[in-house]
């Protein structure tokens, strides 16, 4: 049987250890948060801080910053990008390779379109269709 975790150098030479997630095999580094039942699929990168809630789902080579948070049943497509201290919504679906910046805020139940970005610091709300809501 293989070992349950990885070790990988990042740009500041530092090496950081990433388990391999009981349900979907994805990688969770030493310091994040993931329940049980959340879904991380493999190929997506969740890092130290970060908190995944109850049900939630990370796509295939999604990325998941330190010291964000995942609302509970909240959807991360495949390839999405998910910004440092940035916050998802429970039930937010955030569609293929779009990109949610550092300390961005997607409201509960939103939908952030495939190839959509939200800017840094931006706080974004939508119905199910993803069209924007006023503030």
């Amino acid at each position: 049987m293989g070992k349950n975790y990885i070790d990988i150098e990042n740009d500041r030479g530092e090496t950081l250890r990433y388990r391999k997630h009981v349900n979907g095999r994805g990688l969770i580094a030493h310091g994040a948060k993931v329940h049980p039942s959340a879904l991380v699929e493999a190929g997506a990168y969740v890092e130290p801080g970060a908190l995944i809630a109850e049900g939630a789902q990370i796509g295939r080579g999604a990325w998941v910053e330190s010291d964000a948070v995942i609302g509970p049943q909240a959807r991360i497509a495949p390839h999405a990008h998910i910004g440092s201290g940035a916050a998802v919504g429970a039930g937010a679906k955030i569609g293929v390779r779009a990109h949610i910046g550092t300390q961005a805020r997607v409201a509960v139940g939103s939908l952030i379109r495939d190839d959509e970005s939200i800017a840094d610091g931006e706080t974004v709300a939508t119905d199910r269709r993803g069209l924007r809501l006023a503030a």
